[in-house]
């Protein structure tokens, strides 16, 4: 036996030197990569300045050999930027929305930047650079979408490595109970988080955790965090108390291992604690809402055009599926059912009639994968979202908004209010028609629990930004059919 585990922690340092090596490889390219999409932006944007009439074409450009120390400068000043903004930082499971605006935010940062640099450094000496406004916007444009192409090809290339089982992290899990469960499931259904798990530690030395072996107890974790080579420790231990925890900690702290700890459920309860003061007394606020004051009238402001505009553009849709469902099966074209909102208050929310007529006449029941209830037209319309669509109407009403917690029905908010934590907190914002756990997969017959905590994420951390990325996510996700659980 002990025989068997020292040759597999000898394969397992073997294959983590490769991967390392591996990882700094694809570290080196995303650089160069960049570098190299920056030049090509550059040398595009002097060639559209020197053929394309806007404003005007230049009279007698000079040679592109004159711009080249400023295309260094240039691409120098760029990558600088993305280096000082943790851009070569290793992220998990970063969005292409998130990474696009980061691009296209550090790109222009970085052009004013080399455009400062030049002016202060070099201005009225040997080495003074002319920045024409036109190869620089020119630049500017190319340089983001050349940046954002070139980070994609790089990102498959990293995806399709770890799917075959390289350039992985070696991780080891701490905890034996339903968490680490969760963990180790989650690890395995997504390999291109990039994660390789060499075992799990727990009370005792001998065991599996689902499919994976446990290799010790907490007393070995130093010599198996050497053994295994191990470059990432998960201690999943959300019951363990606060000694116990700095315990395992120091015990981990070993080389350049980084740790994560799953949160208990008073770090769960206390997501976004900020500080305020009573008479010069601090006090720990552990609820509190991002969407207060002119943000909400921005929120409603986006509502109100983006309910109106979707109206607008898909009423023949509209007129066209209403025709389809009653042509299919008699009964209203819409489906209107109370649900609850904004602090609790009921609300009549208008969908598309997706299921017969006489569905809930034995009582509300849970919609699951291939219910009999729901008609040929209801299937594909659910599958797609576009049962959905007459949601415009309650936002442009003012009783939902585009992005927010998906509403249920009263039946179901009293019974999940017993059981669930804070889960009346996700009605202190108004309801929406995609949010945050929807876009992660979270609809339909899925964990009401996990759905909460993403419910929760949005209210404590909303930004216009993240209602942008929402609806963005949620559009990919109806047009290439990406939505997970929409039946």
């Amino acid at each position: 036996m002990a025989r068997a585990v020292e040759s597999n922690a000898r394969r397992v340092r073997l294959s983590a030197t490769r991967d390392r090596r591996l990882r700094s490889l694809l570290h080196l390219g995303l650089i160069g990569g960049d570098a190299l999409m920056l030049s090509i932006g550059f040398v595009l944007g002097y060639i559209a300045r020197a053929r394309l009439p806007l404003p005007a074409l230049p009279v007698n450009p000079p040679a592109f050999t004159s711009y080249v120390p400023m295309m260094i400068v240039h691409v120098l000043a760029i990558l600088l930027v993305f280096y000082m903004t943790r851009m070569y930082h290793q992220r998990r499971a970063v969005s292409r929305i998130d990474e696009g605006y980061a691009v296209a935010q550090n790109v222009s940062i970085g052009t004013f930047l080399a455009i400062a640099f030049e002016t202060l450094a070099f201005k009225n000496s040997a080495f003074e650079l002319d920045y024409p406004r036109g190869v620089i916007i020119y630049a500017w444009i190319f340089g983001i979408g050349l940046t954002i192409l070139g980070r994609e090809l790089h990102r498959q290339i990293v995806i399709h490595l770890r799917d075959w089982g390289l350039a992985r992290d070696n991780v080891l899990i701490i905890g034996a109970g339903e968490a680490a469960m969760t963990i180790t499931n989650r690890i395995n259904w997504s390999p291109h988080l990039g994660y390789n798990i060499v075992g799990a530690i727990n009370g005792v030395a001998e065991g599996q955790l689902g499919d994976v072996p446990i290799i010790g107890t907490t007393d070995d974790l130093p010599d198996v965090i050497d053994q295994y080579d191990v470059d990432e420790v998960i201690i999943a231990l959300p019951e363990a108390s606060h000694r116990e925890l700095v315990q395992l900690v120091s015990k981990c702290q070993r080389g350049r291992v980084n740790i994560k700890v799953y949160p208990d459920i008073f770090a769960y309860i206390t997501g976004g604690l900020t500080v305020d003061e009573l008479n010069g007394m601090p006090m720990l606020s552990v609820r509190d809402v991002a969407l207060r004051g002119w943000k909400l009238s921005l929120k409603r402001g986006m509502d109100i055009v983006g309910s109106f505009v979707g109206l607008v553009l898909f009423s023949p849709l509209l007129v066209l599926t209403g025709v389809l469902i009653r042509l299919e099966s008699p009964g209203p074209v819409f489906f209107c059912q109370e649900r609850m909102g904004l602090d609790g208050r009921p609300f009549p929310m208008i969908k598309f009639r997706s299921m017969r007529q006489d569905s809930e006449e034995g009582g509300p029941g849970w919609t699951v994968e291939d219910d009999p209830r729901v008609t040929r037209i209801g299937r594909f319309l659910r599958r797609t979202n576009l049962d959905e669509l007459p949601n415009l109407i309650n936002v442009l009403y003012g009783q939902m908004s585009l992005v927010g917690p998906r509403p249920e029905q009263p039946y179901y908010v009293e019974k999940f209010r017993e059981f669930i934590p804070r889960y009346m907190e996700r009605h202190r914002e108004k309801s929406g028609m995609t949010g945050w756990a929807q876009v992660n997969g979270l609809r339909g017959d899925t964990s009401i629990l996990e759905r909460t905590k993403y419910d929760l994420w949005y209210v404590e951390n909303w930004s216009l930004w993240l209602d942008i990325k929402i609806v963005l996510r949620t559009l990919f996700q109806t047009i290439f059919h990406r939505s997970k659980n929409a039946y």
